[in-house]
Order: C-alpha cells, then structure tokens, then sequence
C-alpha cells in the first residue's frame, strides 16, 4: 500500500472539547495522545475548540476567557447558574439554544473533518451533533466522556451518543437514571497524561531531572486564577517545622507567581507559572494542595497522591471533593491553619494517616483511562460514518 492509499485509509478522529477551566481540553488531550501512541499507524486524530471558531457566537467565546473570573469574584452566582441548569425544562432549554447558537459552526467542523467518530469532552456538544447528523443524513459514531467525578450535570447524559464513557459508579447511575441504557454507558475514569501511567517507580531519578531534592516529602502545590487560597496556604508550609520540600504552581496566573518570587523562602522550593507537562511533577511528589477540579483530582490520584483541597467551588466541585473525601484519600482545609494541621497529622507516626490517605488515593486512582477511552473510541471509528441505523456499542476489554 503506497503512503497516499495509507493515509485514505486512516480513520480520523474527531475530537471536540471548550475552554471552560482546562479538564475538558486536558482530557481531549490525553485521550489524543494515547490514540496516537497505540493507533497512530491507523488513525489520525484532530482536537478542535468550536467555540474558538470566529463564527462562534461573541457571548460564548468571550464566557470562555472570562471564566476564570466568574468562579472565583461570583462563586455564589455560578453555583446558582449550575443548579438551575441542572433541573430537566432549563437543560432542554439550553441544548435548542446552543443549538441555534452553534449548529453552523458545527456542520462546518464536521464537514471540513470528515470524522468516522466524534468524542465529546465538552457537554453542550452531543445534542448539537446529533441534530446536525440528522440534518446530513450521516451516522458517525459519537462518544462522550464525561469530566464530572460525581455530580454530573444532566447535559451530559445524551440519549442519543453511542457510548457515554464516566469516572465512577455515581455517575454511572446518574447517567442510567438520566435514561441512557447502561450497555452505553462505561466506568473508565477521566483521561488523563498517559505518562501517568509510568508510575513513580524510580522516584530519585525524577526528583532529580527536576531540581527537586530527593530526600524529602515534597508537596506540590497547584494553583490558577480560580484558586484563592493557594498562596496562604503555601505559606503556613513555608513557615512550619515539617520535614518537606515545596513545588508551587502558580498555572499561568501571573499575579501569583509575581507573588511566590518574591516570597523568603525558608523551605527548599521550586516555582513554576504555567506548567505544559504536568505529569513529570505529579509522579515526583508526595501529595498535592489545590482546588476540588476533576483535573487535579484525577491526576493526582493517577499517581497514588492524596490531597489537600483548599478551595471548592461550589456546583460542579462540590461532588468532586465530596467523592474524594469520602473515599478517605483527601482532607478539606479551609484556611492555612488546617492545611497546616492536615499535614501534621499526615506525616505524624510514621506516616500512618498519609499512607492511608496514598493507599486509598491507588485505589481509586485510574491512570490507564486514556487508554481504555481510546480503545473504545478505535474501535467506534472502525464503523465510520454511514446511513441512518442502530448497531451495537462496541465490546473491548473491561476497563482497569
């Protein structure tokens, strides 16, 4: 087969995902990644943002880049928008509007891409495509995979989407009680960096290509605009008498990071703005302080390390940290005196409560997810677009 043939018959992969906080681009990511580590030879795989399209509407592309800012100066009116989005007349009434607002975008995208599968990481997007299939008279397979822990909000629960792929028993339920039919819907875990996968086996050799020390607990610190309390509670740790190392994130919010340069320092500590690759740095630490967002919870507990969550915002996180918590490999700290006080105890007798904590944070940890999504996804695309017409979901291996 000469290289012209090859490439006609790739599979392509369709990928779409928002801007609204990183998860739902991190998980696109994740899962295009692994496509392209096990599949690269026989598919090719494109991540679009459609609400990056010029042709979007100006009110949805400029929520994106004032998100950040919603959640952390109105956290109350956020969570309100969330709750009432949630109840069954607003969410039919959010999907035609998004409809309306989006579908020419959409029908562009698909039309320039030509997929044989469309993954959704974003939740407005399934019903949109599924109205746009209807109009084209295609069949492409369409997956969706949901970046909510627990409380997953019911928009992601289209009927219509081939597979609808959850993190967890909760939302497993939810989507079944939303009325998907449960041979559709599988517990993969959320996708992340396949890299996490590699685990923390040779955990000096990664302290080291990183200019952490080797020897000792080493905390990694995350934070972005919508993490408020990051900075004290940084600096309860800084000023503490614990054995520990610190690695402080600031995630591309500059007035943080202005801030921890010019902080005395009394601990050994390596400071980061916006970090690309955060993988290398969750498999070289111990544990991580930040926010309740499925992105941190899910990387962190890839790698086995419990948190300390400081800032929740209500709605969308409030089940992330519930699940957490209740699965004993989190503790919550509302100021830096707990923080403080949770890593007293952690690293108490021997460590006995922190070992809890990292036992229950494997166990509940899936860093194959990529993987097992993109194994489903693979074999989706093998069926391609065509007419109208039920066929079964696939049926790859069970998931870790």
């Amino acid at each position: 087969m000469d290289s012209l043939t090859s490439l006609t018959a790739r599979k392509r992969v369709l990928i779409l995902m928002a801007d609204y906080g990183y998860g739902h681009r991190s998980a696109a990511d994740a899962v295009a990644k692994a496509l392209r580590e096990t599949h690269g030879q026989d598919c090719t795989v494109e991540v679009v943002n459609p609400l990056d399209d010029p042709r979007a509407p100006a009110l949805l592309r400029t929520q994106q880049a004032n998100y950040d800012r919603l959640t952390r100066e109105m956290p109350d009116l956020h969570d309100l928008g969330y709750q009432v989005s949630d109840l069954p007349l607003a969410s039919n009434l959010i999907e035609s509007a998004m409809t309306l607002l989006l579908f020419n975008v959409l029908r562009k995208i698909v039309r320039r891409h030509r997929p044989d599968v469309i993954v959704s990481t974003y939740l407005f997007y399934p019903a949109i495509l599924s109205t746009i299939l209807a109009v084209e008279k295609l069949r492409i397979p369409l997956v969706t995979v949901v970046t909510d822990l627990a409380s997953a909000h019911n928009l992601w629960f289209y009927p219509r989407a081939d597979l609808c792929l959850v993190p967890t028993q909760d939302v497993f339920e939810s989507a079944v009680h939303a009325g998907l039919a449960p041979e559709r819907v599988v517990i993969t875990g959320i996708p992340v960096d396949p890299d996490l996968a590699r685990g923390r086996q040779d955990l000096a050799a990664l302290r080291k290509q990183l200019g952490w020390r080797p020897d000792l607990f080493t905390v990694l610190a995350v934070g972005s605009k919508r993490v408020e309390h990051l900075y004290e509670s940084v600096q309860a740790l800084n000023h503490s008498n614990l054995p520990l190392q610190l690695a402080v994130v600031a995630g591309g919010d500059d007035d943080l990071f202005r801030q921890l340069t010019r902080t005395m320092w009394r601990k050994e500590a390596t400071l980061y703005n916006f970090v690309p690759d955060m993988a290398s740095l969750t498999r070289a630490a111990d544990c991580v302080v930040g926010k309740a967002g499925g992105l941190t919870i899910t990387e962190s507990l890839a790698c086995g390390l419990p948190l300390v969550l400081v800032d929740v915002i209500p709605g969308q996180e409030t089940g992330n940290a519930e699940y957490v918590l209740g699965e004993g490999a989190a503790d919550r700290a509302r100021d830096p005196g707990e923080v403080l006080d949770v890593m007293e105890r952690w690293l108490a007798d021997d460590m006995a409560v922190y070992q809890t904590r990292a036992a229950n944070a494997r166990r509940i940890g899936r860093p194959t997810a990529a993987h097992d999504v993109a194994e489903y996804v693979f074999q989706l695309s093998a069926q391609g677009a065509r007419a109208v017409g039920r066929r079964k979901a696939p049926q790859p291996a069970p998931a870790g």
